[in-house]
């Protein structure tokens, strides 16, 4: 992304404490009223949940399509951010997605439990009735 492209909309980047990160790359957003800010030094978690959600959402969706510009990549990233906060299953949400933590926990499937997949680019799958 060129930053010239929506420099009024970006307020703050947060990046990490890599050796890579030189002075430069600092005054480059500075110079357009960016606010730099490096996450803390010793504190290895705080770029694991930025990972968490990044991971499954190159693995899930970017890897499996080809981009072909900003505009398409933004549509790609908010229909999965929907199917990652509404439908997909979290193991450490007892099999709930984050949007659905007030309901209860999905049944266990037995034997005899048909599934039914709803095909499209992320597969989906539920308990019929």
């Amino acid at each position: 992304m060129d930053p010239g492209d929506h420099a009024e909309s970006i307020k703050f980047l947060i990046r990490d404490r890599g050796a890579y990160f030189t002075d430069n790359f600092d005054a480059i957003f500075q110079a357009i009223g960016v606010h730099v800010l490096p996450t803390l030094p010793q504190v290895p978690r705080m770029n694991a949940i930025a990972e968490r959600w990044i991971g499954p959402c190159r693995r899930e969706a970017t890897d499996r399509i080809l981009i072909t510009g900003e505009r398409h990549l933004r549509l790609v990233v908010s229909e999965y951010t929907d199917h990652y906060n509404q439908h997909r299953p979290h193991r450490s949400l007892g099999q709930r997605a984050p949007d659905l933590l007030s309901e209860p926990e999905p049944p266990t499937a037995t034997d005899n439990t048909r599934v039914l997949r709803l095909d499209g680019l992320i597969h989906e799958y539920t308990q019929v009735a």
